[in-house]
């Protein structure tokens, strides 16, 4: 079972995955993107399902960046960030918090639990498709990973 995808979204509601993939395919960067749609199963995407301590998958070819909503059912996004950072392996993915949450605790938790950046969804869908192409350009073509 080999998994590979260049972005792995984290994304529980239909529309904004939908808005994320036309935004990536609109600025035709050669990219894959796997969406999951609940905590649970970007655990058991990234991780042997199950496992304790976490062992990374090892049919996964390791994403180049993590686009992680925070509001998510099963597992929320602060847990699913939570057990990336404390894995050895998988600490090293690149992972952008991508959500509606403006709450300060929220962002403070996020940046301590080792979160690259925080990106509140902008509401206009313009601007919206604008900063999915930004980080998509960042993450996948400028940023240089240790792959």
């Amino acid at each position: 079972m080999n998994k590979s995808a260049d972005i792995l979204l984290v994304e529980d509601n239909p529309t904004d995955a939908e808005l994320m993939l036309r935004a990536i395919r609109k600025s035709k960067l050669q990219g894959e993107v796997h969406v999951v749609r609940d905590g649970a199963e970007a655990l058991d995407y990234l991780f042997i399902p199950n496992s304790d301590p976490r062992v990374v998958n090892p049919g996964l070819e390791i994403p180049r960046v993590i686009f992680l909503d925070l509001k998510l059912p099963k597992v929320n996004g602060l847990e699913v960030l939570r057990e990336l950072k404390a894995n050895e392996v998988a600490k090293t993915i690149p992972v952008v918090v991508l959500t509606s949450s403006q709450e300060e605790r929220d962002i403070l938790e996020s940046y301590n639990l080792g979160v690259n950046s925080y990106i509140v969804k902008p509401v206009d869908f313009e601007t919206y498709i604008k900063t999915v192409n930004d980080l998509a350009f960042y993450w996948l073509i400028i940023n240089k990973t240790m792959a």
